[in-house]
C-alpha cells in the first residue's frame, strides 16, 4: 500500500510521541509499552512500506528487530552480568571495608572520599552494583556524622552518574550512542575519546553534589521511625501465642484486641502469611506472632500483671528521632533483644517478582517483614499481594543474630550496618581479576569492547563467581526491551526522513547563529528530555538527529555525538530518569520533588560548564 512520504513521516512522529508519553507517565509498564511500540511499527511499515530506489521495503521486520541483537545492547547486558558477579562475590568489599574503618576517626573526610571512590569505579563498570555496594557504607558514615541518611544517599547516585561520563563503558548510554553512531558510518568511539571533557563536567558537578546537595535535601523519616510512632519513646514488642496463652482464641472486635490495652498491633505473622490491620474477625491461634508498638509504661503494666500475657521479645526503644533511647531500670526487662532494620531488595535478587510469602523470608531468616516501601512510599495493599522489585525497602524485625545474618544475603542488603564486619568471600579475587582483564582489554584496544565484555560475562560462571541462574537474573528485561524499542524508533526516524527533518528544523531555528550556540541548545534539549523519558531512549533517539545536524552545519559529527552522550547522562531531576535514582529513592525515603529540587540545578550547571568548555576544547566559533 502506498502512502505519501509526508503523511508517513507524520504518522511515524505520532507513534513515537505516544510511546514517549507512555514511557514518561509510566501508567503502563515499560515492557508493555516497548512491545506494543514494536508491534505497531512492524504492522505500520508492513502495510505502508518505506521503499528504496529499487522499490524494496527498507523497514522490514529484520531491520526493526535488529536492535535486540545490537552489539551495544549485548555489551550492556554483558557488563550487567560482570557487575552482578562483583556484587555476588563481594569483590569490592575489601576496599570499602578499609574506607569504613578509616571513617571511625574521620567520618566526614571518609564520606567525601567514599563518594569520590564510587565515582571513579563507576567510570569502569555499570554504576548500579556500585551504588548497591556503597549504600551501606554511606549510611554507616552518615550515622557516625549524625547526618540524616536522606542527605547522603542521593549524592551517591549523582556522583556515580557523573563518573560514568568519563569513559566509553561508564554507562549504558555511552555504549548505545557509540553503537548507533557507528551504524551511521562514523569512526568507532574509543575508550577514552571523550575522557577530558567528561572529567571536566564530572569535576564541576561533583563540587555541587558534595557540598551543596546535602544542604538542599530535607531530612526524611525512615520506616522504623514511622512504625515506632515518632512521638514519645516507643517499644516494638513481639508476642508469641502458644497453647494455653491468654491470647489464644481471642477475636478482634472492631479491629482491636481488648486484652492488648494501650498497644497498637502492627502485624500478626501466621506461618509465612502476614496479617495486617484492620483485623476484622481475626481469631488468634497457637503459633501466631503478634508485633505490637507501645510505650514503656504500657508494657511495664502488662508485664506486672504476671498472667503470662506478655512473655515477649522486645526491641530497643525508639525516641522521637527514631534513634535508640537511653534505657533505665524502669524499662521492661527483655528476654531477648529484637532489632528493627531496613533492607533493600538488590538488583538480580532471587526475590524479584515474588511475594513475601513466596520468598519464604520468615522461615529462612527468622525475621518478620513489617512493611514494604517502594519509591519512598509505604505500599498499602496486602503484603501477600506485593511482588518485590529491585530497590524496594523492606522493614524487618527479628532477633539481633537473625537480622545480622541478613548481611550474608545477596538478595537484600542491610542499611543499618556497614560492610566493615563482612568476611572476605572465596571467589572475590577471581571476580576482581576477571573485571580487571575485561577493562584492560577494552581500554587498550586489544579487542573490541563487545568481545571483552562477553569474555568477562562468560568467565564469571566457570570461575564460580555466578551460577547460570544468577547470571540470567542480571539481564534486566526492562533495559533489554526499552533499548530494542528505542533502536527501532531511531531506525524508523532515519528511514522516513524524520531525523533529517528535525535536524533541518534545528538549523533553521538557529539560522545564522554560531555552531557553539546550536550545540549548547541541543545539549540543553537532550538533558531535559532525558529526565522525562529515559537516558537510553533519549540517547538513541537523538543520536541520528545530532549527526544530521552536524552534517547540515558542516561540523565534525562526533562533536555533536559526544554532546548527546553527556546530555543524556544528565539524569538528575527525576527518579525514573536512571536506575540508580530509583535504587536510592527507597533507602533515602525521597519524594519526587526532592529529585527536582536537587537535580534541576545540577542539569543547568553541567549545561553551562559544557557550553563554556566545549567550544574552546573543540575550536568552535561563538
Amino acid at each position: 500500500m502506498v502512502l505519501a512520504a509526508n503523511l508517513q513521516l507524520w504518522i511515524t512522529f505520532a507513534i513515537i510521541a505516544v510511546a514517549v508519553v507512555s514511557y514518561a507517565l509510566e501508567r503502563v509498564a515499560i515492557e508493555v509499552t516497548s512491545i506494543a511500540l514494536i508491534v505497531v511499527l512492524l504492522a505500520f511499515f508492513h502495510f505502508f512500506p518505506v521503499a528504496d530506489i529499487d522499490g524494496n521495503n527498507i523497514l522490514t521486520a529484520d531491520v526493526l528487530l535488529s536492535g535486540f541483537g545490537h552489539p551495544a545492547l549485548i555489551t550492556i547486558l554483558s557488563f550487567l552480568v560482570i557487575g552482578q558477579g562483583l556484587f555476588q562475590t563481594g569483590a569490592l568489599e575489601a576496599p570499602t571495608r578499609k574506607l569504613a574503618d578509616h571513617g571511625i576517626k574521620r567520618p566526614r573526610t571518609t564520606l567525601i572520599g567514599a563518594l569520590l571512590v564510587a565515582a571513579a569505579i563507576s567510570a569502569f563498570m555499570n554504576n548500579t552494583p556500585v551504588v548497591v555496594m556503597f549504600i551501606p557504607i554511606i549510611v554507616a558514615l552518615s550515622a557516625r556524622l549524625g547526618m540524616n541518611t536522606s542527605k547522603t544517599i542521593m549524592p551517591l547516585s549523582y556522583i556515580c552518574i557523573l563518573g560514568g561520563m568519563v569513559t566509553l563503558i561508564g554507562s549504558s548510554t555511552n555504549l548505545l550512542v557509540a553503537g548507533v553512531s557507528q551504524r551511521y558510518g562514523l569512526p568507532a568511539i574509543q575508550f577514552f575519546d571523550f575522557a577530558i571533557p567528561g572529567l571536566v563536567l564530572a569535576g564541576v558537578g561533583a563540587l555541587y553534589v558534595l557540598f551543596i546537595v546535602p544542604r538542599i535535601l530535607p531530612p526524611r523519616q525512615n520506616m522504623a521511625e514511622q512504625v515506632g510512632g515518632g512521638q514519645g519513646k516507643q517499644y516494638i514488642a513481639q508476642i508469641q501465642v502458644t497453647t494455653g496463652h491468654p491470647l489464644e482464641g481471642q477475636t478482634a472486635i472492631s479491629g482491636l484486641f481488648p486484652a492488648l490495652k494501650n498497644m497498637t498491633v502492627r502485624l500478626i505473622q501466621r506461618g509465612e502469611h502476614p496479617l495486617l490491620p484492620p483485623f476484622e474477625d481475626v481469631t488468634l491461634i497457637p503459633g501466631d506472632q503478634i508485633v505490637v508498638a507501645a510505650t514503656r509504661k504500657a508494657l511495664t503494666e502488662a508485664l506486672s500483671h504476671g498472667d503470662g500475657m506478655l512473655t515477649t521479645h522486645m526491641e530497643e526503644p525508639l525516641n522521637g528521632n527514631g534513634e535508640e533511647a537511653d534505657t533505665t531500670s524502669e524499662a521492661p526487662k527483655r528476654q531477648a533483644e529484637l532489632v528493627l532494620a531496613e533492607a533493600v531488595v538488590a538488583p538480580g535478587s532471587r526475590l524479584l517478582g515474588r511475594t513475601i510469602e513466596q520468598a519464604g523470608l520468615h522461615a529462612e531468616t527468622g525475621c518478620i517483614v513489617l512493611g514494604i516501601q517502594r519509591r519512598s512510599r509505604m505500599i498499602r495493599m496486602r503484603m501477600g499481594e506485593i511482588r518485590l522489585e529491585a530497590g524496594d525497602v523492606i522493614l524487618v524485625l527479628g532477633a539481633r543474630d537473625n537480622v545480622e545474618g541478613l548481611r550474608r544475603s545477596r538478595d537484600v542488603f542491610l542499611l543499618e550496618w556497614s560492610t566493615t564486619e563482612l568476611p572476605e568471600i572465596a571467589f572475590a579475587a577471581r571476580a576482581r581479576l576477571i573485571f580487571l582483564i575485561t577493562v584492560t582489554a577494552a581500554a587498550s584496544g586489544v579487542v573490541p569492547v563487545l568481545i571483552a565484555a562477553l569474555f568477562g560475562a562468560v568467565a564469571m560462571v566457570p570461575a564460580g563467581c555466578l551460577n547460570v541462574r544468577q547470571a540470567a537474573r542480571a539481564f534486566d528485561r526492562r533495559i533489554y526491551l526499552l533499548i530494542g524499542a528505542a533502536i527501532a524508533m531511531a531506525t524508523s526516524l532515519e528511514a522516513t526522513g524524520g531525523a533529517r527533518f528535525l535536524a533541518e528544523a534545528v538549523v533553521n531555528v538557529f539560522s545564522g547563529a554560531p555552531v557553539a550556540v546550536v550545540l549548547s541548545a541541543m545539549f540543553l534539549l537532550i538533558a531535559l528530555m532525558t529526565n522525562m523519558l529515559s537516558n537510553n531512549a533519549t540517547a538513541v533517539l537523538f543520536t541520528p538527529i545530532a549527526i544530521n545536524t552536524a552534517q547540515q552545519l558542516g561540523v565534525e559529527p562526533l562533536v555533536f555525538v559526544f554532546a548527546v552522550i553527556f546530555a543524556a547522562n544528565c539524569s538528575f531531576a527525576t527518579p525514573m530518569a536512571y536506575q540508580t535514582n530509583l535504587l536510592v529513592m527507597g533507602p533515602g525515603h525521597y519524594r519526587f520533588s526532592d529529585f527536582m529540587k536537587a537535580g534541576t540545578p545540577l542539569i543547568f550547571i553541567i549545561w553551562l560548564a559544557y557550553s563554556v568548555f566545549a567550544p574552546w576544547y573543540y575550536g568552535l566559533a561563538w
